[in-house]
């Protein structure tokens, strides 16, 4: 009962309370800064290290000019995001409090009176003021974060249905989950009694800072989004640097109950967080609010007791800080300055004992400060002069060489400055008590910088030995490796082989016992990036006695694998001279031999394409000289090594051929009798090698190509020994073919080889022991009982290729010819005989053409017989004798089927006419005047 008089007092007082918390929201601003600086000057008095406030701002900084806007180099909050949840991860059980609600009934009515909205909003006020939430204990990471995201939507979900007191709700009820208003030994006060369990891991605290602050960063731009479009309901939208002027009483009132609301919250840490989510809208009450606005946050983080809770603070108030307002730089140097008089604070008792129970160690606690810190800086040293960091170096001094800090300090100001200093950041290093914050940290962010940036030429040799003197005493692996892996860039940008060398080898020196380097592939994986990326001639890199062994180290397939691809990338991106170095190529084909020896069933056909390509870079880069038979021994190496790729396959057959003509060429086509051996080693690997391919068309090419090389070599036999095999091999050729995933008609690919086939077909003499053309004769069989389409033309525009080929036959000396090889022309020529056999030829293609064109005579494919009519004409007209009556006639007879049924190419047979009447004047053509005037033209209507 008493609980419910109380719970009624409360609503009738709540419009009250809310009235004066108008006057209460400006009297804070005045009472809260004193109450808070006094508490400050308590706590520094009682550490012996009492002074003024102040800040030490440069006077050339006071001179500059005012930055309204955040430029692309300044690393947005984002990218640290995820760095900060990869890092600070936990194992330990979590848990979360969440707010349940009422189910109090709405009014159904479109007319309630306005007090019964007022009290609906009092009751939901008076729900989260008593707690009804539900506490989940036990939670995983994992499931903390999804709980967090449901927050964040339920958010989202609640303002869009215009519930925005549930929204506020949302948010504070995440601040209160995250950040306890008060730590007293350790125990939790108040109502945060019951979130003990959630505060005390501490180890994940960052992660939970950035998973909350989304949720405060949802909400203050829903607000601000709010705002303005009340202010753009009756205008166009705001100009970017709006002022007062332009905003409404509406906008500006809603504002206002904004930050009154936010005034009536008890507890300081959620009341700050929120405020600070909204710092935007003050823009639109006043040109100063922001500016007013920050000085008065700024004193509020005072009162806050958890040295790790404040700093998070004063970093999430940078942080909005430099989004709204980036040229107001005096509220940054107050913030750091700030949290650098409250340091000690961080050895006390209270946060001693509560490492204790938390089984922290200080190391692992004071690594906890870094991503707050460090984004403090990186906001205060954004486009900051030189001078603040000489500032920031004294007052590290003065805190005894504070390793945090002076950490921070490294990671956040630009290399240039770090590195200009370098020999003076060694020194404080080494005054730092190594106790706190590990040294080796230290080293790695020093040595991140001078990869970024060059330390003056006389201190380079100095710095390195500094650091490596500590660097090389390290005992555990994990933090040597991170030191070694930040130093690697420095010392192969300054330096030689000689000291890289020495370095890897004290890195093998480190990761090899106890197999250290299987916890540190990707430090391992950086360093032997980082030093191929330096050294771009590939003779001298692997010359350094200690690169191959540190190769060894990746014994992981997968990341060995990755490592070998680099290596080649780097290889094919600079190698530009061809090489025949014996150290280079044994390394870089132990390399492709580990790519190769990857590829199995379930590898990708794209990943077998690419180590392929890596591979046949190294073959074409790898150059004998005029020692060919060493070249050949290479590729026959080569082969064994990489028989898996059948691109790497087709690679060799290619160089092979290449380098029999290349023989040819230097011995100006007169083989000795050591080169003619040679060329035909040369020809015997490609026909031995090319039928382990599987594409069909692949060999056919290659077949093809191998054989012209085998012919322009004088290896007949050979040659022919070839071309029979592609003869052969036609009648394999399947019907359908796929290409990039694609299933296609496999004729059009044939019909190109065999033009080609033809072509080459002209030159070869015959066998003398197998007939008159006995190559051609065999192809012509295959394609007579090739299983053609249906409704496919295709065996007929060969038949007609085929004519082409016979009548280039029966001329007296043939078109072209092959050096030192006697073509059918020289060795028959122009015997009666064969002739005779070609005419015979001829009259069987021409009957099969015939044949085929009366086939076409039925309706439906009447089109197609007047296109092919009119291309058997026109072959007969290029390549036929026409004073022969026979043929004479049959041209005729062709002409008029292919305009028989009104399907012919008039266009075409324009041209024809014109063509043969061009022919017709001269002396040696006048039989053609009289086939133009037996071709009739029909007219097509």
């Amino acid at each position: 009962m008493a609980k419910r008089i109380s719970k009624c007092c409360r609503r009738n007082n709540h419009m009250t309370k809310k009235m004066a918390s108008r006057q209460w929201y400006s009297r804070e601003r005045h009472y809260v800064e004193e109450l808070e600086l006094c508490r400050l000057e308590r706590m520094a008095v009682e550490y012996g290290d009492y002074h003024p406030l102040k800040v030490i701002i440069d006077s050339s900084r006071k001179k500059c000019q005012k930055e309204d806007y955040l430029g692309s180099d300044f690393e947005p909050w984002s990218s640290k995001r995820g760095e900060i949840l990869a890092r600070y991860t936990t194992t330990e059980k979590l848990s979360i409090n969440l707010f349940l609600g009422s189910e109090r009934g709405k009014p159904t009515t479109s007319g309630s009176a306005v007090s019964e909205k007022v009290r609906t909003r009092l009751e939901a006020l008076d729900d989260l003021e008593e707690g009804s939430q539900k506490e989940l204990l036990n939670l995983t990471q994992q499931d903390y974060i999804s709980r967090i995201d449901e927050l964040n939507q339920s958010l989202k979900d609640a303002w869009a249905s215009d519930q925005k007191v549930k929204a506020l709700k949302i948010v504070i009820q995440s601040v209160r989950i995250s950040f306890p208003s008060r730590h007293d030994g350790l125990e939790v006060c108040g109502t945060c009694s019951k979130l003990l369990s959630d505060t005390t891991v501490i180890r994940f605290y960052p992660s939970k800072f950035v998973l909350i602050t989304d949720i405060l960063d949802t909400f203050g731009k829903l607000v601000y989004e709010r705002i303005m479009s009340m202010c753009t309901d009756n205008q166009s939208a705001l100009p970017a640097n709006f002022t007062t002027d332009y905003v409404n009483d509406t906008a500006k009132e809603t504002c206002l109950n904004w930050f009154f609301k936010i005034a009536s919250i008890r507890e300081l840490v959620p009341r700050f967080y929120v405020e600070v989510a909204i710092l935007e809208c003050n823009k639109f009450l006043s040109e100063t609010g922001i500016s007013e606005s920050l000085p008065r946050l700024t004193s509020m983080i005072k009162g806050i007791g958890d040295p790790l809770v404040s700093v998070y603070a004063r970093a999430y108030l940078c942080r909005v800080g430099m989004e709204v307002a980036p040229h107001l730089k005096d509220n940054l140097n107050q913030n750091f300055f700030d949290f650098l008089l409250t340091f000690k604070q961080i050895h006390s008792d209270v946060v001693q004992n509560q490492l204790v129970i938390q089984a922290v160690e200080i190391p692992i606690y004071l690594t906890l400060y870094s991503p707050a810190i460090d984004w403090m800086l990186r906001c205060i040293s954004y486009r900051a002069p030189e001078t603040l960091l000489t500032e920031m170096m004294e007052r590290c001094r003065k805190l005894g060489n504070n390793a945090l800090l002076l950490n921070s300090v490294m990671s956040a100001f630009r290399a240039e400055f770090i590195a200009a200093r370098s020999m003076d950041f060694i020194g404080m290093i080494k005054e730092c008590d190594e106790s706190g914050f590990p040294k080796h940290l230290l080293f790695r962010s020093l040595g991140l910088n001078l990869a970024l940036a060059d330390p003056p030429e006389g201190d380079r040799l100095q710095v390195l030995n500094e650091a490596w003197k500590v660097i090389t005493k390290l005992k555990i692996p994990q933090d040597y490796i991170n030191c070694a892996e930040a130093w690697i860039d420095y010392t192969c940008k300054h330096f030689s082989k000689r000291e890289v060398n020495t370095i890897l080898a004290d890195v093998i020196k480190h990761m090899t016992p106890d197999r250290a380097f299987e916890d540190a592939y990707t430090q391992l994986q950086s360093i032997i990036t980082t030093v191929i990326a330096h050294f771009h001639d590939f003779a001298v890199l692997f010359y350094v006695e200690k690169f191959l062994p540190f190769l060894d180290m990746f014994q992981k397939e997968s990341v060995r694998v990755e490592v070998c691809k680099s290596i080649m990338e780097a290889f094919n991106r600079n190698q530009q001279e061809a090489t025949k170095d014996p150290v280079m190529l044994n390394a870089l084909l132990h390399v492709c031999k580990t790519m190769h020896d990857s590829v199995n069933a379930l590898t990708l056909e794209d990943e077998k394409r690419m180590l392929a390509h890596h591979i046949n870079v190294l073959v074409r880069m790898v150059s004998f000289g005029r020692d060919f038979e060493q070249q050949l021994s290479f590729y026959v190496e080569a082969r064994a090594m990489f028989c898996n790729l059948e691109p790497v396959l087709v690679q060799l057959i290619h160089s092979v051929n290449h380098l029999a003509m290349e023989t040819k060429k230097v011995m100006k086509g007169n083989h000795s009798r050591k080169t003619a051996s040679f060329v035909r080693a040369c020809v015997a690997f490609c026909f031995i090698t090319i039928p382990s391919l599987t594409s069909i068309f692949t060999r056919l090419n290659l077949y093809l190509h191998s054989g012209q090389v085998a012919l322009a070599n004088q290896c007949l036999s050979q040659a022919d020994a070839f071309f029979k095999a592609a003869v052969s091999l036609v009648a394999d050729v399947p019907k359908t073919i796929v290409i990039d995933g694609k299933i296609r008609s496999s004729e059009a690919f044939l019909l190109e080889f065999l033009s080609n086939f033809f072509s080459t077909l002209l030159v070869v003499p015959d066998h003398p022991e197998q007939g008159v053309l006995s190559l051609v004769r065999g192809l012509l069989n295959v394609i007579e009982d090739y299983a053609w389409e249906d409704n496919s033309d295709d065996k007929i525009w060969i038949y007609s290729s085929v004519l082409h080929l016979l009548a280039a036959l029966c001329q007296e000396s043939y078109l072209y010819h092959i050096d030192k090889v006697d073509s059918n022309d020289n060795l028959y020529g122009g015997d009666a005989k064969f002739l005779m056999e070609i005419g015979k030829l001829c009259d069987t293609l021409i009957g099969q053409i015939l044949e085929h064109l009366k086939a076409l005579g039925k309706e439906n494919t009447l089109k197609r017989q007047s296109s092919l009519a009119l291309l058997f004409f026109n072959s007969i007209l290029a390549h036929g004798d026409l004073r022969n009556n026979k043929l004479n006639q049959l041209a005729i007879n062709l002409w008029n089927l292919s305009q028989k049924h009104g399907y012919s190419d008039t266009k075409t047979m324009i041209k024809t006419l014109e063509y043969i009447n061009r022919r017709s004047k001269k002396s040696e053509s006048s039989h053609l005047s009289e086939l133009a005037i037996r071709l009739p033209l029909q007219s097509r209507t």
